[in-house]
Order: structure tokens, then sequence, then C-alpha cells
């Protein structure tokens, strides 16, 4: 994994509207990017690009929904355009859903899936030749400590974020000898609008309460292991504690999950 300089690089970040994708192009563009950023909401994406006037990069976005395939095209197409090609992506996108999987439809998993994993699977490969022709390029994929360790009444968004683990480990080794490094970044609580806005809401564990990290906590520490080269990080201490709990004793984690059914 390579060291890079954010100043003058370019590239996308999705779900920027808000929460830790809102933070990342805001900290990026902080540190002179060119930023390409994409969401559903409109206002939201004005809003953002009036804020980063005043910051040492550049930002334009293109609004739309990111399981698009168009939309997709238009977003990649734009940065390399405007900007002269790409240098990182970052897949943020996401949507979640709460509740058993037993009182599920099918349709909720395959939502759930189309955003979380197809989306940014499809947006990579997009990005593929451009990053291949970048400037120390980097592939950013946003999953969550639930990709780690899965909890009951997650299902869906646990499958998908394992997904998005899997995946990003196999095209690390597969794109090493094209230069690309790929970064997993696995949050744990986080102050956004994320689970305010779930796709559904059947039944939810009443976890006990741990004090939430802020979305810009999470895009410093990204935007840092980005320019370190890092392959993960978990920008969480109670995250990092539920993987290392996860890795000595699962049996034990599975114990305590069962509480929360």
């Amino acid at each position: 994994m390579a060291k890079r300089e954010i100043e003058g690089s370019r590239g996308i970040v999705t779900g920027a509207s808000s929460g830790i994708g809102r933070a990342i192009a805001l900290e990026l563009c902080r540190q002179g990017a060119s930023v390409v950023v994409t969401a559903r909401r409109e206002e939201r994406l004005a809003e953002l690009v009036e804020q980063s006037r005043s910051l040492a990069g550049k930002m334009l976005h293109v609004v739309g929904d990111v399981s698009s395939p168009e939309v997709r095209e238009r977003v990649v197409n734009c940065a390399v355009n405007e900007f002269g090609g790409l240098d990182f992506l970052v897949n943020n996108a996401g949507v979640g859903t709460l509740g058993r999987f037993e009182d599920a439809a099918p349709e909720r998993l395959r939502q759930v899936m189309e955003v979380n994993f197809f989306a940014p699977v499809e947006m990579t490969r997009l990005a593929l030749p451009h990053l291949k022709r970048g400037r120390q390029p980097i592939i950013v994929n946003v999953s969550s400590i639930l990709g780690r360790r899965a909890v009951p009444h997650n299902s869906e968004y646990c499958a998908s974020k394992f997904a998005v683990h899997g995946f990003s480990e196999a095209i690390r080794t597969e794109l090493a000898a094209d230069g690309i490094d790929v970064l997993v970044v696995s949050p744990g609580t986080t102050q956004t609008e994320f689970f305010d806005q779930v796709l559904d809401r059947t039944s939810e564990p009443g976890w006990p309460e741990h004090r939430p990290v802020t979305a810009e906590h999470v895009a410093r520490q990204t935007v840092a292991a980005m320019r370190a080269g890092k392959r993960e990080i978990v920008p969480y201490f109670w995250g990092k504690v539920l993987c290392g709990m996860n890795r000595v004793s699962p049996g034990l984690v599975d114990r305590v999950m069962k509480k929360y059914v």
C-alpha cells in the first residue's frame, strides 16, 4: 500500500448529502482535492458545494440514485471530463433496515444489496479504467463494524457489509499490479441520520448506550488512512473491542448477542 498526497487529487464520493460521506467530501476538499459528490437529495448537495467554496479544493455535484447505471455513468464522466482523470473513489452510499430476518419480505434484502453492494461494485467497475491511469489511485469502500461481526435485527445490512469486505479483499490483490490500493473503512456507532432513515423497521434491539463518534472524526481518520496507504481502519473504540472479542471467543459474543434478540 502506497502513501499518497491528497492535494491535487481527483475523485468521487457517493452518499455525500449527509453523515460520513458529507464529512469525507469536505475533508478531502479541505486538503486540496477535487471531488464529485453524489446523492439523491439535490438541496443537500447544493448546500455542501456552497460550503466547500471556502476550502482549498474544488467540488461538483451530480444528483441521483447510485443504484442507477445511468447515474453512475454520469458521476464518473463528470469527474473525468471536469477534472481530467480519477485518482480516488469513495464508495460510501448505503441504506439500512431493522428487524428480524423471518419477519422481512424478500424485497428488503434485495433493496439493501442493490445500494450497499451492487452499486459500489459497479461503480468500481466503471471507475477502474480511469483509476489505472490516475496518480497514486485508491478505492475506499465504507463498510461497517457489522461487516466484521454480525448482530441480530440487522441480517440484511450485515450481509451487505460482509460482501463489501470480501469484495474489497479480493480486488485488493487483483489490482495490486496496477498500483491501485483498496482501503476498507469499518465505522461503529457514529452521529449521523443513518438509522433515522432506514428502509424498514419492524423491530430493533435495545443495545447498551455507547458514546458515538462524530462523522468528522471518521472522515479525518479515513483521509489520514488514504494518505498513509492503509488497508483497513476501525475508527471506533468499541468496534475494535467487538472485533477483538469475536476473534478470541466468538461463542462468547454469540451468547451476549442472544440477549438482544
